[in-house]
């Protein structure tokens, strides 16, 4: 016996991400029904490429009692209003958004880094996915911080446009396309041209000056991995469709050779180790996308400090960075506490 799952926000890049990889990894469902906004009730989607197509349902009329499981994707707006109503019908929320990852009644989860703190979703009947960029490099961190104990954490990402969701998809080919033939490339989503261009500024900015993007990669991996790791951020958005890149530079308490960090990262969940010391011997954005694991690269000592690595990570924001955390929550979730799949 399956489960009866409900994507919220299923016409977006993450929701459509969602319902492709529900089917890729054959999740047990009973049932699943498509939920958007009112604007696309009535529209068809396809339920990845299992053959299936699902008509859309209006979020504003629909019923979550009876349903088991919520993936939303659909923006803190929508989850603020709509969260706590599946909750409280007994539907368990996973939620995309931003609303409730600081929420300490809510677990903020990695599966492949702290599976054990989903246990407090019941308190709320929520649990919440952390932001793109700190959901890759988290995974990255955890089996290092394991064997060496990490003090901080220089982090500079390369965010591809996806995570501004399909408007920022579509002016990065709209201005690259009215370059080449001589048209102007004024922004409109992004506060400047994307296109042969980087920014370094997503989301808004706080009153140090940080970014709102780079609070939350602070925040969250001391929720998620050790509140007492030291971590500063600069986020920029590059010119790539899907796919985003960290540098990621860490000093620990203890010594971890670049030789022993490869080893261990080697055999991690969730990590791909692709680390040859040669033209090409390294993952870039376009090779990870449809992927579903973290990819490392040029792991290296830094001899700056006493016990300091550098490294490089890849991986699909709207797959690890978003729908696929998600889904490894709703299968961690179904194997721990609801079990009712046969």
């Amino acid at each position: 016996m399956g489960y009866r799952m409900v994507v919220v926000g299923a016409t977006g890049n993450v929701g459509r991400e969602m319902l492709n990889i529900l089917a890729e990894r054959q999740f047990p469902i009973e049932e699943i029904a498509a939920v958007a906004s009112p604007r696309s009730t009535g529209d068809e989607i396809d339920f990845g490429d299992s053959g299936k197509v699902l008509k859309i349902r209006n979020i504003e009329h629909f019923d979550f009692a009876g349903w088991d499981m919520a993936l939303f994707a659909a923006g803190s707006e929508v989850s603020k209003i709509h969260a706590p109503r599946s909750a409280a019908a007994g539907c368990t929320v996973i939620d995309n958004s931003s609303f409730y990852r600081m929420d300490p009644d809510v677990p903020l989860i990695v599966p492949e880094v702290n599976a054990q703190d989903i246990g407090s979703y019941s308190r709320k009947n929520i649990i919440a996915n952390p932001n793109c960029s700190t959901a890759q490099m988290v995974v990255a961190l955890k089996p290092l911080h394991d064997a060496a104990r990490i003090k901080r954490v220089v982090v500079s990402t390369y965010q591809s446009v996806s995570g501004a969701g399909k408007s920022g998809m579509d002016e990065l080919f709209e201005q690259s396309r009215n370059i080449f033939v001589g048209d102007s490339a004024e922004p409109n989503h992004f506060t400047k041209q994307i296109a042969f261009n980087v920014i370094p500024h997503i989301d808004v900015f706080l009153d140090d000056g940080s970014t709102k993007e780079e609070w939350k990669m602070v925040v969250e991996t001391k929720k998620i991995l050790d509140p007492k790791i030291k971590i500063t951020a600069t986020c920029v958005r590059v010119p790539v469709f899907v796919g985003h890149s960290e540098s990621i530079n860490i000093e620990f308490e203890n010594e971890l050779s670049a030789a022993d960090a490869q080893r261990i990262l080697r055999e991690a969940p969730g990590v791909m180790l692709v680390d040859k010391r040669e033209d090409g011997g390294y993952v870039t954005p376009v090779e990870c996308v449809g992927e579903y694991a973290t990819y490392i690269s040029r792991v290296r000592e830094d001899p700056t400090v006493e016990n300091g690595l550098s490294l490089w990570c890849v991986s699909d924001n709207l797959r690890k960075g978003a729908a696929l955390n998600a889904v490894q929550i709703a299968e961690l979730l179904g194997r721990k506490h609801l079990k009712k799949a046969a």
